[in-house]
C-alpha cells in the first residue's frame, strides 16, 4: 500500500480476544488492495451469510465478525467432516484518511468485499482578495 498507516491490522485477534461463543475462532484469510480513491479489502468467509455477518466501526477499528451456525449436506452418513461451525473474527485500525461515512460492504460467494474510499484532498484554488 501506497499509505502504509491508511489501514493496520490490529493485535486483538493474538493476543486480547476471548470468545464468548462456543466453537472455535477464525482469523479470515484477506487480500488488501489500494488505490488513489480507496482501500479495498477481501476477506474469506466460506459459509457464513449475510444475516450472520456484522462489520462494526468504533474508534476508528473496523471489526469483522461472521458465524457459521450449521453446515449442511447430505443427510446421507457423513465420512469425512472437515467443516465445522464457528466464528471469523479480524479487526484493523483505519487512518483519517478514510472517509468513515461511506464505506460500503458486500458479500458474495463467502467472500466479504468492504471499500473504504478515502477522504477527497482539498483541491488547490485561488483564494478572491476583497476590497475593504
Amino acid at each position: 500500500m501506497n499509505d502504509s498507516h491508511s489501514l493496520q491490522q490490529t493485535d486483538e485477534t493474538s493476543t486480547h480476544l476471548e470468545s464468548t461463543h462456543s466453537g472455535p475462532m477464525y482469523c479470515p484469510m484477506v487480500d488488501i488492495f489500494e488505490t488513489e480513491s480507496a482501500i479495498t479489502v477481501l476477506a474469506d468467509m466460506p459459509g457464513v451469510s449475510s444475516q450472520d455477518l456484522t462489520i462494526d466501526l468504533r474508534e476508528c477499528v473496523l471489526t469483522l465478525t461472521g458465524r457459521i451456525t450449521s453446515v449442511e449436506g447430505p443427510k446421507e452418513e457423513v465420512l469425512v467432516r472437515e467443516h465445522r461451525c464457528g466464528t471469523f473474527f479480524r479487526q484493523f485500525s483505519l487512518a483519517e484518511s478514510i472517509d468513515q461515512t461511506k464505506i460500503d460492504a458486500r458479500l458474495n460467494d463467502g467472500v466479504l468485499r468492504v471499500e473504504l474510499p478515502k477522504l477527497e484532498k482539498a483541491k488547490p484554488r485561488q483564494i478572491a482578495v476583497k476590497a475593504g
